[in-house]
């Protein structure tokens, strides 16, 4: 049996990744008393074998609970994971006049932010155990639909356990929320001071032919792919469920986005199936 646990900020799109749960298949419950998961999998035990839950502030004091039946899942032999979902405060802020939706804090806290802020705060221990983390400020219905699809679309998961993402992003709009190994590639040779090249992006094959003529691309690139290469066993022996890889230039238009999609396609010859996202590529 395969259980997803959704938790996350008010806001971040919990309601919208629940929907794409059933979409893909689950068995999926709307604010589940976290006490109650560990009878949830044994009355589908059979029927469902992946389930989807959505516990977060809503549940109050009960939110202790959800750790302690995680283990007991865990303990039983079911692929438990917690999904953890999160976006800026500005973004959250603005869902919620859109909306029109109240904050679940809100008649406590006294105001949309200061409920984020609080809802923050009382949900830190759980972000740090999280299985995954996704930062929806920049995604779509449609992207975060690609996304959940490819984490959790597919009942096994590649690379022994490991599911891999790659993401370029561009360092001047922020680091990835989610990433667990971070490569700065802004020393190499930038295209953006190419007029022709500007508006292209890292998948162009004249803007790759420009990158890789300096000196430091080639030498970069086998110690990046060596290294990923060297760490994937030890991650995958260690259990860890997820791995990401963000991969940073100034714009995230050109550096990062070809280094994005060398290595993914290097992961791929070697058998592994990492995700591959470009967050600023549009930007």
């Amino acid at each position: 049996m395969r259980l997803i646990v959704i938790t996350g900020i008010s806001g971040s799109g919990k309601t919208q990744a629940l929907r794409i749960f059933e979409d893909l298949g689950y068995f999926c419950v709307d604010n589940l008393p976290p006490a109650l998961l560990p009878q949830l999998a044994e009355q589908r035990n059979g029927g469902d074998p992946q389930i989807a839950c959505v516990i977060d502030s809503r549940a109050g004091e009960q939110l202790n609970d959800l750790q302690p039946a995680l283990k007991t899942l865990r303990d039983q032999g079911v692929d438990a994971s917690l999904l953890f979902m999160e976006a800026t405060d500005e973004t959250l802020v603005n869902r919620f006049k859109e909306t029109r939706r109240k904050h679940p804090l809100l008649a406590t806290s006294g105001g949309i932010l200061p409920s984020i802020q609080a809802e923050r705060t009382l949900l830190t221990e759980l972000k740090l155990c999280a299985d995954k983390t996704i930062d929806t400020t920049e995604h779509t219905p449609r992207s975060l639909s690609t996304l959940l699809g490819d984490l959790f679309g597919g009942p096994e998961k590649p690379s022994g356990g490991l599911v891999i993402s790659i993401i370029s992003f561009g360092f001047k709009y922020g680091l990835p929320l989610d990433a667990d190994l971070v490569f700065d590639v802004r020393f190499l040779a930038n295209p953006h001071y190419v007029r022709k090249l500007r508006w292209q992006d890292g998948r162009q094959p004249e803007v790759v032919k420009f990158i890789n003529q300096d000196p430091l691309t080639e030498p970069f690139r086998q110690r990046l792919q060596g290294f990923v290469e060297f760490t994937l066993p030890a991650y995958i022996k260690e259990g860890k469920a997820y791995l990401t890889i963000a991969i940073g230039c100034t714009g995230g238009r050109h550096r990062s986005v070809m280094v994005a999609e060398e290595l993914c396609a290097y992961l791929r010859k070697r058998d592994h199936q990492p995700i591959l996202q470009h967050r600023d590529v549009r930007k």
